[in-house]
């Protein structure tokens, strides 16, 4: 924790972001410039290989209180908004507490409502995550997802933003909790979270108002700067999320198609299991070493809990392909990070749209070889944003709408900006093509 810059003359807003591992804090002023930044660690529980969870109580709500303290200490905030990754829930009681774990994206219960046919919004995994914690609660209050229970422990209100809402469609259908969907796992729409629009306040902090939350891959989108046909987002988070922006609307078998914030542009390619998740996994097994060769890398297939797009294979497992006597600590880690930049470049070839550069975003932002090898993977010039945690400083500026300094999301480009360039090292890029190939062949098999 700690300031970062001078306090401005601004209105000052917090924007949180509720990730995998931590709630990431920002104190910004009109301009996007950070005042403050915070991280409150929280570990992922994963007590079997087909299970990825929280402690609902600690992360969602006692680590958003703790980073809304020390992010605010002196600067006297306006507005706070809290976004969190989608889908999440847990069974709570009439304060807001969580009577079971949160469930996370990819955890096998929420299978229970059948296979998920891998489109964004996909009913089933939250159908899934609603009955089994009904049935290990059945005397709930309610069910919530992480926006609803962090707005609960600021604010005493669980409510939650109609977009991120709209990620269980039809579920929610814009207007309404279904009923009938509901009663098929034996919950009642009252014990659903309240659903607002996303620039309505929630309640009120220390002064501050509360924004209704939002979904954090959103966020991160508004104030990364990929705008135009060519450009293509990278958020280098727990999740490895691709998003290329182009002009048309383009669906292929396997990836995403979602509105662009900006009219008139459209992205396509989707989340992968390929980020933060398994590049910390796998680099924690591994010592550093001398430069490999850029000739003599393995190829690793990185799905240690299966796949998301494009390939919605949760059963999937990792694999080294080529390993051989001659592999030391760091080829190893090299093909990790060369694994996260196939997966960017197998989303890319699908989509099949003109690409001009990559748009970096995200903690994984801060480490130099996952950088690179993205650059190397793709031959394509990466910019790496100024500000690494785009979740919270997308969600401070959905902060601002709630609090009435805003009246358009899409005006949050302009805190946009770069801090570097990374431009693909020539003599890896060819080797890199030749594992490229080897790695769809194993992909597709």
């Amino acid at each position: 924790m700690g300031q970062t810059g001078d306090v401005g003359e601004g209105n000052v807003t917090v924007g949180l972001d509720i990730g995998t591992t931590s709630v990431k804090g920002l104190a910004v002023d009109d301009d996007g410039h950070v005042l403050a930044q915070v991280r409150v660690p929280h570990p992922i529980q994963v007590p079997a290989a087909d299970r990825f969870e929280h402690d609902a109580n600690r992360a969602w709500r006692d680590g958003v209180r703790q980073a809304w303290r020390e992010v605010s200490a002196g600067l006297h905030p306006v507005g706070v908004n809290i976004v969190a990754m989608v889908p999440s829930l847990a069974a709570v009681d009439a304060r807001g507490r969580a009577l079971t774990p949160g469930l996370l994206y990819g955890d096998a219960r929420g299978r229970a409502a059948g296979r998920p046919t891998g489109a964004p919004g996909d009913v089933g995994e939250l159908l899934g995550f609603l009955r089994w914690c009904h049935g290990e609660a059945p005397d709930a209050a309610g069910f919530w997802p992480a926006q609803a229970v962090a707005n609960h422990a600021l604010g005493g209100r669980g409510a939650m933003d109609s977009i991120s809402a709209m990620s269980a469609y039809p579920l929610f259908d814009g207007r309404s909790w279904d009923e009938a969907m509901l009663a098929e796992s034996g919950v009642t729409a009252d014990r659903m979270p309240e659903v607002v629009n996303g620039d309505t306040p929630v309640g009120e902090v220390a002064g501050a108002v509360i924004g209704p939350g939002g979904i954090d891959a959103f966020a991160e989108q508004l104030v990364a700067g990929a705008e135009e046909p060519g450009d293509v987002l990278v958020i280098c988070g727990t999740t490895l999320i691709t998003w290329a922006v182009t002009d048309e609307w383009v669906e292929v078998p396997g990836l995403w198609t979602i509105p662009h914030s900006s009219p008139g542009r459209t992205l396509i390619g989707g989340p992968s299991n390929a980020g933060g998740l398994f590049l910390n996994w796998a680099t924690h097994l591994l010592a550093r070493g001398d430069e490999p060769d850029p000739d003599r890398v393995p190829v690793w297939s990185p799905y240690v809990r299966g796949e998301r797009t494009p390939l919605h294979d949760p059963d999937r497992r990792s694999a080294l392909d080529a390993l051989d006597l001659t592999h030391g600590p760091a080829a190893l880690r090299r093909a990790a990070f060369e694994a996260a930049g196939f997966v960017v470049r197998h989303h890319l070839d699908l989509a099949g749209v003109p690409v001009r550069r990559l748009v970096l975003t995200g903690g994984g932002v801060r480490v130099p070889e996952w950088v690179q090898a993205l650059a190397d993977c793709t031959g394509l010039p990466a910019d790496v944003v100024a500000v690494p945690e785009g979740g919270a400083l997308g969600s401070a500026f959905f902060a601002r709408l709630a609090a009435g300094l805003e009246t358009d999301a899409t005006a949050a480009r302009r805190w946009a900006k770069v801090d570097r360039r990374v431009e693909p090292d020539s003599a890896w890029v060819e080797p890199c093509a030749r594992r490229y190939q080897r790695f769809r062949e194993l992909a597709d098999a």
